[in-house]
């Protein structure tokens, strides 16, 4: 990568959506000020200067990172290259594969469905309410 692209310090806001962790920056503000975003352990606001050598925690649901800041970025990059600027913590890394993990055979063993009922189910609601028959009338009568 070019040098010109790296400054030695950013804000944190920016540095997290530079990262690639929050899809906007007003993400990463709203993260910051609802205390997802720990600098070397504390709160900290959206303007913060982060560093080379800086640890912070970030939550985002029911997952989290523990990295440490390697590089910073003046632009936006592609992911492949946001990695680069951030190294994770083992633990935190295999803790939330494990997470991901047991989410994801959760949810492939669940037969609930989420979203609108199918045809037979309408059938099956109309006809527990009696609100099926008595409205309809039959096609070409």
């Amino acid at each position: 990568m070019k040098e010109d692209i790296f400054t030695p310090e950013l804000r944190l806001d920016k540095w997290l959506w530079t990262a690639r962790f929050f899809k906007t920056r007003h993400l990463a503000v709203e993260a910051i000020n609802g205390g997802k975003v720990q600098v070397d352990g504390q709160r900290a606001k959206p303007g913060r200067a982060i560093r080379p050598g800086t640890r912070l925690e970030i939550r985002k649901g029911s997952l989290s990172w523990e990295i440490e800041v390697l590089a910073i970025a003046k632009q936006r990059r592609p992911a492949p290259e946001a990695a680069h600027l951030y190294m994770e913590n083992e633990a935190s890394r295999l803790k939330r594969q494990a997470l991901i993990r047991e989410r994801r055979d959760i949810g492939a063993d669940s037969g609930d469905t989420d979203g609108r009922p199918s045809k037979r189910d309408r059938r099956m609601i109309q006809q527990f309410t009696g609100r099926g028959e008595s409205g309809k009338t039959a096609p070409g009568s």
